[in-house]
């Protein structure tokens, strides 16, 4: 990890929001987010937030930051950071340990550094470069070498879609399908899942509904893990424009290797019955 330009930063920003997170934990309750009532926020959300955005304008004051509460800030750079202040906030606010803190960098439209913290699992910090590899605790993450699906543990995060009550049913179908394929179904629907993926704990974990800053530092990690990380079309997620799509829907797929081509033929049906190409 010597080797790492943005390690040191990663691990000392993630390590310290941690610490703000545990402050609050079991201690704040959540209130719905006006525009999407799956979204809840907390007053840790937005202190963590601003404590990172805080570090990032300290040691790297020329680069562009979203964050999930407060937006984009444009500087006119081509480096962008991405915070996501608590990935599973509903989790955090009812006092659920499997909550996470990410913050990732771009570099145009690619992802090129990340981290991901699990505050209530011993600050547990996952880092990763570009061409460098993916960390915990120094040890080198991989994901699994198993080879059978069916012997295999798969994460699915789900939200409801009130506005389009039947696009949840249609989902809830293709879960289905995909539960006949593994051993059994995991869902924290937060970092805690791709964490599982980046240990070689859970052959991969999949999402529908998620915003940029729910991608770009998951993004790198899985990569540099030996894993695939792709949209429901099996496509290469690129981040074009990134301070202009923080209102956009992202999905995507973060999978062992040797199992994108089976994850796809069912996640593919749903695009079939969708009408989508």
């Amino acid at each position: 990890m010597d080797q790492f330009e943005y390690g040191n930063f990663l691990l000392e920003s993630l390590g310290r929001a941690a610490d703000i997170a545990l402050q609050y934990y079991q201690k704040v309750s959540g209130i719905a987010k006006a525009e999407d009532n799956n979204q809840v926020l907390t007053k840790a959300d937005l202190e963590i937030g601003q404590f990172l955005i805080d570090q990032i304008q300290s040691k790297y004051p020329g680069h562009n930051i979203i964050d999930e509460e407060i937006g984009a800030l444009d500087n006119g750079s081509d480096m962008t950071w991405v915070i996501d202040p608590i990935d599973g906030t509903s989790n955090f606010a009812a006092g659920v340990p499997t909550y996470g803190i990410m913050l990732g960098l771009l570099v145009g439209d690619t992802a090129i550094a990340g981290g991901i913290v699990l505050p209530s699992f011993n600050k547990q910090i996952y880092i990763a470069e570009k061409n460098k590899g993916a960390f915990l605790n120094g040890q080198r993450l991989r994901v699994t070498e198993e080879n059978s699906l069916r012997s295999s543990l798969l994460a699915y995060g789900i939200d409801s879609h009130q506005e389009m009550p039947d696009l949840t049913y249609m989902e809830c179908t293709t879960l289905a399908r995909l539960i006949q394929r593994i051993r059994n179904l995991r869902s924290t629907n937060s970092a805690f899942d791709l964490a599982m993926v980046l240990e070689g704990r859970f052959a991969g974990c999949l999402n529908r509904t998620s915003k940029i800053w729910d991608n770009v530092a998951q993004d790198i990690l899985v990569k540099e893990s030996g894993g695939v990380y792709v949209n429901f079309k099996g496509e290469e997620i690129k981040y074009a424009n990134a301070l202009q799509r923080t209102k956009e829907n992202f999905e995507f797929i973060a999978i062992a290797p040797q199992f994108l081509d089976e994850i796809l033929e069912v996640v593919r049906t749903f695009n079939d019955e969708r009408g989508i190409n």
